[in-house]
């Protein structure tokens, strides 16, 4: 997988790490990289292309419309920022910090994000992709994305 901008690209690599801590954390073999590294830059790349428009559509129905951009940090790392109509930048959210939300509870893959992707550890490319589709689709998933958009409402009111 190529990455044509910066921002791909840091996605890439925030998908990279998260594919390293998902060998740790499931015990993942030398046999089970690559799957280990399609399924973290999926993981990067979906979640991060999903919360933006999702911050976008909530934002405009709540009354305070806001854009969300990726964009890098003084380190090349990936970053959302909250964005006003008029350009002011009112949040910062490090794409780690999102990925880390998202799928994790107090440091642990949640115990059914750890199923799903555990099962995308087996089978062909067809079940892997299966098995992310419900992971991306999971109640812990999307509760979490639920929960990062309002923590973006709130600061983005704050600010305002």
């Amino acid at each position: 997988m190529t990455a044509n901008d910066p921002e791909t690209a840091a996605l890439l690599l925030e998908g990279d790490r998260l594919a390293r801590h998902l060998a740790q954390t499931l015990g993942g073999t030398l046999h089970d990289q690559n799957r280990l590294v399609l399924l973290g830059r999926s993981l990067a790349l979906n979640l991060v292309r999903a919360f933006g428009p999702t911050v976008e559509h909530v934002t405009r129905r709540a009354g305070t419309p806001l854009h969300a951009v990726l964009t890098l940090d003084e380190r090349d790392r990936a970053v959302i920022q909250s964005v006003s109509a008029d350009g002011e930048v009112l949040g910062r959210l490090p794409v780690d910090d999102l990925l880390g939300e998202l799928l994790f509870v107090r440091g642990q893959l949640h115990p059914d994000v750890r199923t799903h992707l555990q099962d995308g550890l087996t089978g062909d490319e067809h079940h892997a992709t299966r098995a992310l589709v419900a992971c991306l689709k999971s109640r812990p998933v999307l509760s979490a994305m639920e929960r990062q958009v309002r923590a973006v409402l709130r600061e983005a009111r704050a600010t305002v």
